[in-house]
């Protein structure tokens, strides 16, 4: 499923969450976990010890990763670790791109203070800027990490962007032979109560049963026999977090781009938001391919 797995670590509760569900996915797909902590250049920490002059943020990440590196020793995951300077979300998205790693894994909230760089608005960047797909965890008390994925949650509104993030879903499932759940949703808050309306609402429905039907015949193409369709009506992310808690979804796959007008539900805003909000791992995927 992936070879090589970046980590951005700042040493927090919620980075030690995802470092030990990486960990478990490293586990299983005999994969290698790669530590990286960024000292954030947009913050002053140059600081004066015994004479030297010396970056405190670059100290604090090596001991950091350290740490990080003594727990997957004691996981016995194969590994490495770096300390690199720069603003920390466009530096994890060059960083991962250089590298060509397989997925970004990391926290939607971090360590408090100057050095952090995980809490939200880092992480949303990451989401949207990247080509690489990144798996994030909320680290909530109702969290659920669970691996392997049992059941996978693929929405989609039938646009290239849904369709790519589904494939790289699909390619997830076959690996751990996961049920696969396809919704779409028809996004009726939009619309208004006139006659107009109504006729929009027929075509939206239509599109999203479409969308279903298309990707569970990719899925059966791809060997994965067992899935869900769903198709509802409501708000996009509201919807998606019922799918989740109703049919004990272990893990969401989406695109950050989708089918643009009053059907979307994949455009930034809705990934961004069922990432701050589901409580099982999100893996987006952009469209940089």
């Amino acid at each position: 499923m992936y070879e090589d797995l970046l980590l951005p670590f700042d040493g927090s509760d919620g980075a030690a969450e995802a470092l030990h569900h990486a960990a478990e996915i490293a586990h299983w797909a005999d994969a290698t976990i790669h530590v990286l902590f960024v000292a954030d250049t947009t913050r002053e920490s140059l600081t004066v010890v015994e004479t030297e002059v010396v970056d405190a943020l670059v100290r604090e990440g090596k001991d950091i990763v350290e740490e990080a590196a003594k727990t997957l020793d004691t996981l016995g995951v194969d590994y490495d670790s770096d300390v690199v300077q720069g603003t920390p979300a466009p530096t994890i998205v060059e960083y991962a791109e250089q590298y060509d790693y397989d997925v970004i894994v990391m926290p939607t909230q971090g360590r408090e203070g100057v050095s952090r760089y995980f809490l939200g608005s880092v992480t949303e960047k990451v989401v949207r800027l990247s080509s690489v797909p990144v798996l994030t965890t909320r680290m909530q008390p109702d969290e659920q990490l669970v691996f392997p994925y049992e059941n996978i949650l693929l929405p989609t509104d039938g646009s290239a962007g849904a369709v790519h993030a589904a494939e790289h879903g699909l390619s997830i499932a076959a690996a751990l032979d996961a049920t696969v759940h396809v919704l779409s949703v028809v996004d009726d808050t939009s619309l208004g109560p006139d006659v107009r309306s109504t006729i929009s609402e027929q075509a939206s429905e239509q599109a999203a049963t479409d969308a279903v039907d298309d990707l569970v015949s990719e899925a059966e193409t791809r060997g994965v026999s067992n899935t869900v369709r769903h198709v509802e009506h409501g708000s996009p992310v509201e919807v998606i977090l019922d799918t989740i808690e109703s049919n004990d979804i272990h893990a969401v796959v989406m695109g950050t781009t989708g089918r643009r007008g009053s059907d979307r539900i994949l455009l930034g805003s809705v990934a961004e938001r069922t990432v701050r909000s589901a409580p099982v791992p999100v893996i987006t995927v952009g469209r940089g391919e």
